[in-house]
């Protein structure tokens, strides 16, 4: 994850820049909330019915299920995370089970800067972290990086979570907006979050976008 709280620095190159998100970075340290060790049951769903296209950015990946269980289903597979940690033991899980996933560490507000492009990307658990300027970043770059006709599954708190807890609450007109320009909207649905500080499961969206792009821009 990439935490919004982090100053920008006047750095060109993304290489160039110190870390973001050392807050997550220090999660890893122990058991975060966010990292239930096993894909969220809502993408592997997804998953199942043959939403990822063959090549798969895991955004925000934390320790790499997503990523990993894209590769296990044979598609080309990568993930990025600001937090060295996270990366660290996503690598050593992508070893351990003889799964062939590029793991970068790497600001998610730079996705632009990557100079590729996929069929599918996973957001579980970033989107909602970000304050609204670096949420229209973040969608600008998912637009940059999704080749046309593919498409970004989003996992993200609703705002029918309660309490303030943890990340932002997120409404379904939020989504609606955020995914306005250049993609439709093929679903956003009602589903549970995993997390690992309470037993019961936390309200959540299933949004699912396709990339589209107008004839005069093609």
């Amino acid at each position: 994850m990439t935490d919004p709280r982090d100053p920008a620095p006047p750095l060109a190159r993304p290489e160039d820049r110190p870390t973001p998100g050392l807050g997550f970075d220090s999660a890893y340290l122990g058991h975060p909330p966010w990292d239930i060790g096993t894909p969220q049951p809502a993408i592997a769903v997804l998953a199942a019915g043959g939403a990822f296209g063959p090549r798969v950015l895991d955004a925000g990946c934390g320790t790499g299920e997503h990523a990993l269980l894209a590769a296990e289903r044979g598609c080309e597979a990568a993930g990025l995370d600001a937090s060295p940690r996270a990366i660290d033991l996503a690598r050593k899980k992508a070893a351990a089970r003889a799964l062939a996933v590029r793991f970068l560490v790497w600001d998610a507000l730079e996705l632009g800067s990557l100079g590729e492009q996929f069929d599918t990307v996973i957001d579980s658990g970033l989107f909602h972290v970000f304050d609204d300027p670096s949420r229209a970043r973040y969608v600008d770059g998912l637009r940059q990086i999704t080749l046309p006709g593919g498409n970004v599954l989003l996992l993200c708190f609703s705002d029918r979570v309660p309490g303030d807890f943890g990340p932002r609450r997120v409404k379904r007109a939020e989504l609606e907006a955020s995914f306005a320009e250049g993609w439709r909207v093929d679903s956003i649905e009602e589903v549970a979050m995993s997390v690992t500080f309470a037993p019961e499961h936390v309200p959540a969206w299933l949004a699912v976008m396709t990339r589209v792009v107008e004839a005069a821009q093609a």
